[in-house]
């Protein structure tokens, strides 16, 4: 019932004003015939032009509460200075003032208007009738009941505020959702295009080259010919067993226990993915040092596209057709260069076109383990990329009594 009254009394404020001041009328007039045994109201009819002035002035409440409190404590400190009794009905106007004034302005505004009718109203009611038994309600009873419409007003403007700042926080909640939603589908598109794009991009480049070099000796070499397109039809079905995991992993994205890098390939593919760049032209030299211990499945993954990667430029690009691979590992790192040798006057490996995507890719999957990548021409000729991945702390077994792990070859 006092819910559905609030509702109303917000949804109609003028009509809900106008009760309030036809009330604080009806109060002041009751009030004006309370009196104790020593002290009696005085029967001048004057004074009821100012009750009917205080009541009428509550209606300016809402968007002048400084000038209603103003007017309404002018009128109560007349009467009782009159000899009217300060009672609760009598200042009802002075209290209704009070409590808009402390729900619509700041607690220091209020303090001081309100300090200023505490002091007033008490003074001029002693001052407009003898003591007597009505002292304390003259005093006490007219300071409590003042302050009491303030601290119902300073409530309603916290409980107010904090509704605010509650639907603020909502409204902000709301819309950094949708921020981190869109943040989640643009670094979901960038993950499938990375992904497609170590899957697709080697072995198309690979096919690329095949299909090539077979068309070049379809008529001086049919055996080698043969050959190259039988190695054609394994690239290209390892690229859609690639794919074909590639979605699959992408399609369980929405299983919170999902493991995307489980259907991965790492580096022990590595022998295959040499030998499909041999079947392209491209020489491979695979070199390792240090002990070989266990990656775990984000640095095996990232170390197998990088490789993969750099030998796929080196099948576009490379002068000599031959690249070296080099897997070091260390205490605390995996080392992977990729590198080969430039044109024979010593000229660098042509920057890879498409602007460079793979090269990004690469950099950015490095930094996803906690690694880092560098690529660039050598200052011999060539191209190099390298890459420092981190690695777990060898266990005790892994390493031979009186030998660090670096120094196994």
């Amino acid at each position: 019932m006092t819910g559905n009254l609030e509702r109303y009394a917000e949804r109609h404020a003028r009509a809900a004003d106008v009760v309030t001041a036809v009330a604080m009328c009806v109060c002041t007039l009751f009030g004006a015939q309370i009196s104790t045994s020593e002290s009696s109201p005085p029967h001048a009819l004057w004074p009821a032009w100012i009750l009917v002035v205080s009541g009428v002035a509550v209606l300016g409440a809402r968007t002048h509460p400084r000038a209603t409190l103003a007017v309404t404590t002018g009128a109560a400190a007349l009467l009782t200075a009159l000899g009217y009794l300060p009672s609760p009905l009598l200042l009802a106007p002075v209290m209704t003032a009070l409590y808009w004034l402390a729900a619509l302005t700041d607690s220091r505004t209020t303090g001081r208007y309100g300090r200023a009718a505490v002091a007033v109203l008490p003074a001029t009611s002693l001052a407009g009738a003898p003591l007597g038994d009505d002292l304390i309600l003259r005093t006490v009873g007219t300071v409590l009941w003042l302050w009491l419409p303030m601290s119902l007003g300073s409530r309603s403007r916290f409980r107010r505020a904090y509704l605010e700042s509650v639907q603020a926080r909502a409204t902000h909640a709301e819309r950094t959702r949708e921020e981190e939603a869109r943040l989640r589908v643009a670094e979901e598109r960038m993950r499938i295009a990375r992904e497609l794009h170590d899957a697709i991009a080697h072995h198309m480049a690979v096919a690329h080259a095949q299909a090539g070099t077979a068309a070049h000796l379809a008529d001086t070499h049919p055996e080698q010919t043969r050959r190259i397109l039988a190695d054609l039809v394994g690239t290209t079905t390892s690229a859609l067993l690639e794919l074909r995991a590639t979605v699959g992993v992408l399609r369980q994205s929405a299983d919170p226990d999902a493991d995307p890098l489980a259907p991965a390939p790492g580096l022990d593919r590595l022998a295959t993915l040499v030998a499909a760049c041999e079947s392209a032209g491209l020489t491979v030299t695979v070199t390792t040092e240090g002990r070989a211990r266990p990656l775990s499945p984000g640095v095996d993954l990232t170390a197998y596209r990088i490789i993969q990667e750099a030998l796929t430029n080196a099948t576009k690009h490379a002068p000599d057709h031959a690249a070296r691979v080099r897997l070091h590992y260390q205490d605390s790192h995996l080392l992977v260069t990729v590198d080969n040798d430039g044109s024979p006057d010593g000229g660098a490996v042509p920057p890879v076109p498409g602007g460079g995507y793979g090269l990004m890719g690469m950099r950015e999957r490095a930094h996803s383990v906690g690694g880092d990548l560098r690529a660039g021409p050598r200052p011999d000729g060539g191209f190099e990329v390298a890459a420092a991945l981190p690695l777990p702390p060898p266990a005790p077994a892994d390493t031979p009594a009186g030998r660090r792990p670096e120094e196994t070859r």
